[in-house]
């Protein structure tokens, strides 16, 4: 796809994003997770005036960009491999991932779709390549943590999971008051509430302010939205047991802190994300789905946090909220039938985040695929051949 002609200045979304001042994140020691991480330490930095890491490398940043228009036309919205795949069936259509039965196995497809609002707003080139991607790397530095169910991953869009009874509740961890959207911290807090999921909360917080402590906001996974449930009313609903949802919890926060940590080497603060268990058929409860992607996670640039939370400016981010943000300031995304088209430029630089957010914390480059070939044959190809030697 072509690229459309740039908007006058004025009008441009993006003026203040390309704008603006980031810190280039810079490495610290390893923090116990056990301890506040000295955010301080890095807004302190001489490096504080550095340019945006965002922007540092401005020839890669523009190569990414002009292959994420030219992709456009060729992102992964759909699958459909129960027709090309022998041997796959029952799909399931979740908001990002298709999922297809295959026996003893799952073969779980991230697609391009963009969702938030409990609702798909765009398709964003290589999202599902690199949220498929940065869970993989994830999940092999979480094992000290947890034990996860992936078996193998035969296409950058694809992992191959061990079947699993899973939980029907998500571990939503958080370490900040902040977010957006009806079951965002922020929002709930704002209204008064200062019992959350079993969670007291201080009177006096202002938004973005950090909690005393990490906290879990576990919510129930319904069809249409996510409902915010408590410790206690998991119990009494029969979701899980005391000892699941006990092993669970200290999984989830475990696997946050140790985030958190990896987050801040990088300069960068994971805010909150959220966690899917399940259980193998020996018992084992394992860790599923998606391990701290831009796209279960909130990430912030941390040199300049407190110097943007001191100035009642919202933080530099990594991740989604600022689509989230233009879709709440263009429409009611919760009620309107109809949603407005996402800006080109958005998206292209919601593709350019989510891979310098990959690179970032995985020290790696992203490899951006060939376009020549449509995703959903390569995918088709590469399942086919992992499936006959399982």
């Amino acid at each position: 796809m072509a690229a459309s002609s740039a908007p006058p200045a004025a009008q441009n979304p993006l003026k203040t994003l390309r704008n603006a001042s980031f810190p280039r994140p810079c490495r610290l020691r390893i923090v116990s997770p056990a301890r506040p991480l000295p955010i301080s330490a890095l807004a302190s930095s001489p490096s504080t005036a550095a340019a945006s890491p965002l922007s540092a490398d401005a020839r890669h940043r523009d190569d990414v960009l002009r292959a994420a228009r030219a992709a456009r036309s060729n992102c992964l919205s759909e699958t459909y491999l129960d027709r090309t795949v022998p041997g796959l069936s029952s799909k399931a259509r979740g908001k990002v991932r298709d999922i297809y039965d295959a026996e003893d196995h799952l073969v779980l497809v991230t697609t391009d779709r963009q969702s938030a609002f409990d609702r798909v707003l765009a398709s964003i080139p290589f999202k599902g390549q690199v949220l498929n991607e940065t869970s993989l790397w994830w999940f092999n530095k979480t094992q000290h943590i947890t034990p996860n169910a992936v078996v193998s991953a035969p296409d950058s869009n694809v992992t191959i999971a061990k079947r699993c009874s899973v939980f029907p509740v998500e571990f939503v961890v958080r370490g900040f008051v902040t977010g957006s959207t009806d079951t965002s911290l922020w929002t709930v807090y704002n209204k008064g509430v200062r019992n959350y999921c079993g969670n007291v909360l201080p009177e006096g917080m202002v938004k973005n302010q950090r909690l005393p402590a990490n906290i879990l906001t576990p919510t129930t996974k319904a069809v249409d939205h996510d409902v915010p449930v408590s410790p206690d009313e998991i119990i009494q609903l029969g979701l899980m047991t005391q000892n699941e949802l006990d092993e669970v919890s200290s999984k989830a926060l475990a696997l946050f802190a140790y985030g958190q940590q990896v987050a801040l080497e990088n300069g960068l603060i994971l805010v909150d994300t959220k966690y899917e268990f399940g259980k193998g058929a020996d018992g084992t409860i394992m860790l599923i789905d998606e391990v701290h992607t831009p796209d279960s996670s909130r990430y912030w640039i941390a040199n300049s946090y407190e110097k943007q939370f001191n100035a009642g400016c919202e933080p530099e981010n990594v991740d989604k909220e600022f689509l989230r943000l233009w879709f709440k300031e263009h429409c009611n995304p919760y009620e309107d039938e109809v949603l407005p088209e996402a800006p080109e430029d958005l998206v292209c630089e919601l593709a350019w985040r989510y891979i310098f957010l990959f690179e970032t914390i995985t020290n790696s480059n992203f490899q951006l695929p060939a376009t020549e070939e449509p995703i959903h044959d390569r995918i088709s190809r590469n399942v086919s051949r992992a499936l006959s030697s399982i």
